[in-house]
């Protein structure tokens, strides 16, 4: 991108920005992806190939520490790589990640309070659920953009910058879920089919079922930075529509010039 897109958005033209942004930083997303999921991709292959989660619970747990902090270092450099490109500017994946090392905790609990928060809602009351997730959404980008160093204070302020947009929130993480899901969807399927025995009609595991299950991890791993493209662009969406952040940018550029 040659410059932000600094106005006011509908869904639609958050989730084209998203894309294009997506596109044109396809090549840094996919070196933060590669070098944080990698590991928890080849664990997860290994454990499916030697007897399952239930042999290897050591393992398992391990793997799912190691791919909630990996998880957090991706979120925060993918957000550092679409943020700056938004405003016009370029950083390699190697200053993203620099950059975003100290937010890795920060990241992790915010995480695990919004699920329990969003979780709660959805069991409870499926509505308010939905209206937490919308609500909370843009957290995370609002933490990483604006260097906020605690949890509680990103979800304040994700709630007061959504109020009034969450149903277009939802509606553009509703439209990238779909696209992130039917591809392993799909997939998984297969995967599903070349396991199971014609001859026994049972279930095991198969190498070209095993190699649909790895292709299909694959691709959702390697679509999912297009999530968040989408949540930081509607983070400035809503930031030039409530803060007049278009007119901030446009001052301080005239004042440099």
């Amino acid at each position: 991108m040659t410059g932000p897109v600094l106005r006011p958005l509908s869904m639609g033209e958050i989730l084209d920005v998203s894309f294009g942004m997506y596109r044109a930083l396809f090549t840094p997303l996919l070196l933060v992806t590669i070098a944080t999921q990698a590991i928890p991709m080849v664990i997860s292959v290994y454990v499916q190939t030697g007897g399952g989660p239930l042999d290897h619970l050591g393992l398992v747990f391990f793997a799912a520490i190691l791919g909630m902090i990996l998880k957090a270092v991706a979120q925060a450099a993918s957000t550092f790589i679409i943020s700056e490109s938004y405003m016009g500017r370029r950083i390699t994946a190697g200053e993203a990640f620099q950059r975003a090392t100290p937010f890795t905790g920060r990241l992790i609990l915010l995480a695990i309070l919004t699920s329990f928060i969003v979780g709660l809602g959805l069991v409870l009351f499926l509505i308010p659920g939905l209206i937490l997730l919308s609500g909370l959404a843009l957290a995370s980008p609002a933490m990483v953009i604006e260097g906020i160093g605690n949890s509680t204070d990103a979800m304040g302020r994700a709630w007061s910058l959504s109020r009034g947009h969450r149903f277009k929130i939802f509606g553009a993480i509703f439209v990238t879920g779909v696209l992130i899901l039917l591809p392993s969807v799909a997939l998984g399927g297969f995967a599903a089919v070349s396991s199971l025995d014609p001859t026994t009609a049972e279930r095991g595991i198969s190498a070209v079922g095993l190699m649909w299950q790895v292709v299909a991890s694959g691709l959702q791993v390697l679509i999912y930075p297009l999530l968040y493209c989408v949540l930081t662009v509607a983070y400035y969406d809503l930031r030039v529509r409530k803060e007049a952040f278009d007119l901030e940018v446009l001052a301080a550029g005239l004042s440099r010039a």
